[in-house]
């Protein structure tokens, strides 16, 4: 009990330091240009100002206490405060900064619809950014009115992507991929294999990448009324410098950030006041001078109002390598990784809640473990009998993360959702040459005949060959299986034209019948409410996001919801607390951090498939520029 006093103390003193921080609404407020103080008497038009910055997240999480300085945030949530400044009668404009905030392809497309459903509300949405790539471009270019700052670039040059392969390293270390595939186009384990990719993998990036291409015209061209011949045109002869966009009209002006603030200011009568915390500025003052106001916020957060049981749409994340077991939660969230013991438990809390008329499966992942995936979708086949059952695609949901979701009512994706690889791959990494370089001998010995089958010291016999090619082939049966089953008529071409590892975006999908429609999250919960026939009702996140404060009490109280099984820390993993692969990463990540995430996530593939031999994952790391 004493350590938990203590532990305690510490947590209201962290708080006492932030909320330190913490200044009235009023005081947040930018006062450059175009900000007037309250305290007059007639009313002023509401500027909401919705930063992009940080990280976009699938996630809902809960950050009380504001530990990641505003730089994680959920697609969702953003979203949701977007549409809230449509409908909200005070908001005149919108502005909207942009600083690198990281992003998948799929969420670029969710925000562009939140941006578009703000002008159609009435709402003038202005944007104001520096230096663009053309994905960010296709985002901010969707605005009313978007001026960059001089000097600054327009780097509209097209999309340029790179696959990684990891053979050579490999090669270096003494590592030998042996790996056999269902489908001609499951080319998963080539980052292992081959230096380069196959002619199938090659054709597949390339079908993926002209429909890419094709998007991200075509938004642009809607968004700036330039025709989609003119705009390759113009790619193909950039980048450009500030005044050279606006002479080709990519543009609406350059100027400084105040030169920006005074023209907004001027275009919009009356007094104006920018609100810089839009759909945050409702939280809870703290009066810090008074030394009990802090034990009154902690028990409100450990202790909140219970709200009335309103029907409601449940939303679930399938965010991240789908794998095994349950999570082990940390102070910032859940440990990284879709774990499909989780997910079931949260599948069966939608399925038993008679208050939950229907259920929303969010998928951003791709793939992973085939058993894990095949336990997810054994609890939606139990939960569709009893409710509506809507999937939502994200950035991407290929493999395992087509697998989870075949079986839904109706599958909702972005146009430029990767989506499919129908197919499976397994194998090891032979590593008997690198043992022998650092000199270390390994005797084994065996009890039954295939005892060795998994082990990194021998290639596969025939007949292990054989045996591995026979499980494969059983796995590729069932995915196909579901597919058929989940899908029935709805496929436009028999599957085995389809499948074979094939990646497709989600407007390709559509066309072979693997989806329903094309829409975001937003789209998915409102059509699966109309499912249930649902006109008022709420929205739930389950499991529910729990703020630092609940994980502390948890922690040190040893109360509230544990996990259904003991998972320990995996002290064989390629990069548990190895310093040397983190100071390496970490250089890599200063000196190309789009190339170093691909060659952490392909090495990651190496982690999984040690422990599932047999996995369900996308046939590529893409690097896009």
């Amino acid at each position: 009990m004493r350590t938990f006093k203590i532990n305690l103390f510490m947590i209201i003193t962290i708080m006492l330091l932030l909320l330190g921080q913490v200044s009235p609404a009023a005081e947040r407020v930018e006062t450059a240009g175009i900000v007037s103080l309250e305290s007059e008497q007639t009313a002023p038009s509401v500027i909401a100002h919705f930063h992009l910055s940080g990280v976009l997240s699938e996630t809902d999480m809960v950050d009380a206490l504001g530990l990641t300085a505003g730089q994680i945030t959920s697609l969702r949530s953003l979203v949701e405060l977007m549409e809230k400044a449509g409908k909200d009668d005070d908001v005149k404009a919108v502005i909207l900064t942009f600083d690198d905030m990281s992003m998948g392809f799929g969420q670029l497309e969710e925000l562009r619809g939140a941006i578009n459903r703000l002008k159609e509300a009435g709402k003038k949405v202005y944007v104001h950014a520096e230096e663009m790539n053309i994905l960010v471009y296709s985002l901010l270019c969707s605005g009313s009115n978007l001026s960059i700052a001089p000097q600054s670039a327009l780097w509209f040059i097209g999309i340029y992507t790179e696959s990684v392969h990891v053979k050579d390293l490999l090669d270096k270390i003494g590592v030998r991929g042996e790996f056999l595939h269902m489908g001609d186009y499951k080319s998963a384990a080539e980052i292992f294999t081959r230096t380069e990719p196959s002619k199938p993998a090659e054709d597949n990036i390339n079908w993926l990448l002209d429909s890419y291409y094709e998007s991200l015209v075509k938004m642009i061209s809607q968004s700036r009324g330039i025709s989609a011949e003119r705009l390759r045109e113009l790619i193909d002869n950039g980048p450009y410098l500030a005044e050279q966009a606006l002479e080709k009209g990519l543009i609406d002006a350059v100027e400084t950030r105040e030169e920006f603030l005074a023209r907004v200011n001027s275009e919009i009568e009356g007094r104006v006041v920018v609100n810089n915390r839009y759909g945050h500025d409702e939280a809870t003052q703290i009066d810090i001078a008074n030394p009990f106001a802090i034990f009154a916020l902690l028990s409100e957060m450990l202790n909140p109002p219970q709200k009335p049981q309103k029907d409601s749409v449940a939303l679930i994340y399938v965010e991240g390598t789908i794998v095994s077991g349950h999570s082990q939660p940390s102070l910032l969230g859940q440990s990284g990784g879709a774990f499909s013991g989780d997910i079931r438990k949260a599948i069966e809390t939608a399925a038993e809640d008679d208050s939950v008329k229907a259920v929303v499966m969010r998928v951003d992942s791709p793939g992973g473990s085939a058993e894990a995936s095949e336990v997810i979708l054994n609890a939606t086949r139990m939960l569709k009998g009893k409710k509506p059952f809507i999937v939502s695609m994200g950035n991407v949901a290929g493999s395992g993360g087509y697998y989870i979701s075949c079986g839904a009512d109706t599958i909702f994706a972005d146009e430029v959702t990767v989506t499919a690889s129908i197919g499976v791959v397994g194998g090891k990494l032979i590593t008997a040459d690198m043992w022998d370089k650092l000199g270390v001998n390994w005797i084994g010995y065996k009890r039954g005949a295939n005892a060795d089958f998994m082990s990194g010291l021998q290639p596969f016999n025939e007949s292990q060959n054989q045996k591995l090619e026979d499980y494969m082939q059983a796995i590729y049966d069932v995915f196909k299986d579901h597919v058929t089953k989940g899908r029935a008529d709805k496929l436009k071409k028999p599957l085995e034209e389809i499948a074979g590892g094939r990646v497709y975006t989600g407007k390709q999908a559509l066309e072979l019948g693997l989806v329903d429609e094309i829409g975001g999250i937003n789209r998915a919960i409102n059509y699966a409410a109309a499912q249930a026939s649902l006109e008022d009702y709420d929205v739930r996140v389950i499991p529910r996001p729990k703020d630092i404060i609940s994980l502390l009490m948890e922690e040190y109280t040893g109360q509230g919801e544990k996990p259904t099984d003991i998972a320990l820390p995996d002290t064989t993993s390629l990069f548990s607390g190895n310093p040397t692969f983190i100071s390496l990463f970490e250089l890599l990540r200063q000196i190309e951090p789009q190339r170093a995430k691909a060659l952490y996530q392909a090495l990651m593939r190496v982690e999984l498939i040690r422990r599932e031999n047999v996995i369900m994952m996308m046939p590529f790391e893409l690097v896009i520029n």
